[in-house]
């Protein structure tokens, strides 16, 4: 776990109190910004300060892996052709309420050989707020749904919006799941500028980088198309997330 930041947070907050013999001023600001570090944890998920998730892939060479969340839509059949096109291969994170909605849809992806994750059953917004044994039942909710439609296992779990706590941590261990973040976030359900998602993501790559996008909307697919030429023009390879974690794929 990287908790080397905050541990040294929390001794020197300590010490801090110490020498200034408890005022009540110095408690608050401690306090405070003893907050502050732990909300900061629970939304960066490249901090790995809840779960050790994974959020990029040690290499040398030019390579990185394409993900997306919150599918599948109507929109993924579109993402599929050009993942088709161009032969990359790519990391589904899956809702177990958007299988059910689209069956036909996640089985494509499956049939065309990407990778399969579990995103919860419902991608409840207020997942960051739910007990250890609801986390519990919605990865294995999701998990029933991927077994049921797709004939397939997946250790693999994104947590949604990158949130984690102490429950969350909990259920991951739980579940026997690797978690999956990234090091690349495209915002691409934040804005509407495609130019600035395009950059967004270009600008922070690196090799062995994972991105994160969301096949959910016509928007992010024309993003998409532009980035395919982006890697092939600057001799990009792509890798799916489970080749780094000793995950069977689809199995």
């Amino acid at each position: 776990m990287k908790h080397y930041p905050f541990i040294l947070f929390y001794l020197f907050c300590n010490v801090f109190i110490y020498a200034f013999q408890g005022s009540f001023w110095v408690y608050l600001v401690y306090f405070l910004g003893f907050f502050a570090v732990v909300v900061w944890g629970s939304f960066d998920i490249e901090l790995g300060y809840f779960v050790n998730s994974l959020t990029h892939k040690r290499t040398k060479i030019k390579e990185v892996a394409l993900t997306f969340d919150d599918g599948p839509t109507e929109f993924t059949p579109k993402f599929l052709d050009l993942l088709k096109e161009h032969q990359v291969k790519a990391t589904f994170f899956c809702i177990g309420k958007q299988i059910e909605k689209y069956p036909e849809t996640f089985q494509r992806i499956i049939a065309e050989g990407h990778t399969i994750g579990n995103h919860t059953f419902s991608h409840s917004n207020s997942t960051g707020f739910l007990s250890a044994s609801k986390m519990i039942a919605e990865i294995e909710n999701c998990d029933k749904v991927i077994h049921e439609v797709g004939n397939i296992k997946t250790d693999l779990y994104r947590p949604p919006f990158g949130v984690t706590n102490p429950n969350i941590a909990k259920a991951i261990k739980k579940t026997y799941k690797n978690s999956i973040g990234w090091n690349v976030r495209s915002l691409d359900t934040i804005t509407d500028d495609e130019k600035k998602i395009y950059q967004r993501v270009t600008k922070g790559l690196r090799k062995g980088s994972i991105i994160l996008l969301h096949d959910t909307s016509d928007k992010t697919c024309r993003v998409l198309a532009d980035l395919l030429v982006f890697l092939e023009n600057k001799n990009y390879s792509t890798f799916t997330v489970d080749s780094i974690t000793n995950s069977k794929k689809n199995d």
